[in-house]
């Protein structure tokens, strides 16, 4: 195979070279994973309007999210198990967007904690919050991120309850893995993954263990996360959580337009249109279906950035589009991650970026400022 030249590229790389408990993990959805395929299958539905003799010199892809500087409308999505696609995976790449000029965010969930991404960047970063039951430890890890000067808190609104991933518990997924035959057979194929994994201590959820009482080892870790999460999850702990963050607040997961007027009315700074990557709802509508209802009901109120299915600088140009001013890629980078490392996100970026800049000349325009419904030829979800 040669150098990649599309995301679809890195996936199979990263199929080939990351076990397949972790792999499966990133590339799944819940129950029959019909919302995961219409995430990225309904980007397709939306064609451009091409535009031909216009002068398509000095194009730029800056703009700003959430009044930060970007080199383009994109944000690294937090994305659990990172390290596990990856040794290091967090950590290697943060590194990678800072160097192209885009936010990285931080989950809770990650291998690689805080304390961890933050020794290895220069600049801010964001950081994903999960709300537990403990209070106490949603506290820490608010004063752990204003520790690391993260730049904005990411709020996640749509795992009050866990959607069932059949492959998460047919592979028996954990963190770090258990060592039976299926897995060490798994990870044999691998040896790639496995030396690098060897080189790290990095293989559970660091934001957690030794940071919450009576969790020290994988067990107890894995029965407190599984508790965990609040289903009384609400609008009022919003107001909780703004109040002690005292910074910028993004809440991700909405994808309803009278959830975005709530959110809006919450104070909040951005909301991110998403379904958890198809990973919760199986049934729900796709994010870019349902983007042009949100922005439609809230785009003069608050932020809109869009999350799911993307795959590739086009999809990113129809998202911008349709309304949003960022968006949040996930999956497109664990692919890059999982085939090369550091390497492989920087590679998923610049197949972004080549892929937006021509498009962009392609429909006649110069600048990401000057996208929006006029490069659309069809989009069979307007409001």
């Amino acid at each position: 195979m040669g150098a990649p030249l599309e995301i679809a590229d890195l996936k199979k790389m990263a199929k080939r070279r990351v076990p397949k408990l972790f792999f499966d993990y990133a590339d799944s959805g819940s129950y029959t994973e019909s919302t995961y395929r219409a995430n990225e299958s309904d980007f397709a539905k939306v064609k451009l309007r091409q535009r031909v003799l216009v002068d398509m010199t000095n194009r730029s892809l800056a703009t700003t999210m959430i009044g930060q500087d970007v080199s383009m409308p994109v944000a690294l999505a937090p994305t659990g198990l990172t390290g596990m696609q990856f040794a290091d995976g967090e950590m290697l790449a943060a590194k990678a967007a800072e160097e192209f000029g885009i936010p990285f965010t931080l989950s809770t969930m990650s291998i690689c904690s805080i304390e961890d991404v933050a020794s290895v960047t220069t600049k801010p970063f964001w950081f994903q919050l999960y709300v537990m039951r403990d209070r106490d430890f949603v506290l820490n890890l608010i004063e752990r991120a204003k520790a690391a000067k993260c730049s904005a808190l990411v709020l996640t609104a749509d795992l009050q309850i866990l959607g069932q991933r059949h492959k998460d518990i047919r592979n028996g997924l954990s963190a770090p893995p258990k060592l039976t035959p299926r897995h060490l057979m798994q990870m044999a194929m691998c040896p790639r993954w496995c030396w690098h994994m060897l080189q790290t201590e990095r293989r559970t959820f660091r934001n957690i263990h030794g940071h919450v009482k009576n969790v020290t080892d994988l067990s107890s870790l894995n029965v407190w996360t599984n508790e965990q999460f609040d289903p009384q999850l609400s609008w009022k702990d919003v107001e909780w959580i703004k109040e002690r963050w005292g910074g910028k607040l993004i809440i991700k997961g909405i994808l309803d337009a009278e959830d975005a007027v709530l959110a809006a009315q919450s104070g909040a700074d951005a909301i991110v249109v998403s379904n958890h990557g198809g990973r919760q709802l199986d049934g729900a509508l796709s994010t870019i279906s349902m983007l042009p209802r949100i922005v439609d009901a809230v785009g003069d109120r608050i932020e809109v950035h869009l999350d799911g299915g993307i795959r590739s600088g086009q999809d990113v140009l129809k998202a911008v589009a349709l309304g949003a001013k960022g968006t949040f890629i996930g999956r497109p980078f664990l692919y890059g991650l999982g085939a090369m490392g550091k390497p492989g996100v920087t590679k998923a970026l610049e197949i972004i970026r080549r892929e937006m800049d021509v498009t962009m000349a392609l429909c006649g325009k110069r600048e990401i400022g000057q996208i929006d419904g006029s490069i659309i030829a069809e989009n069979p979800f307007a409001a």
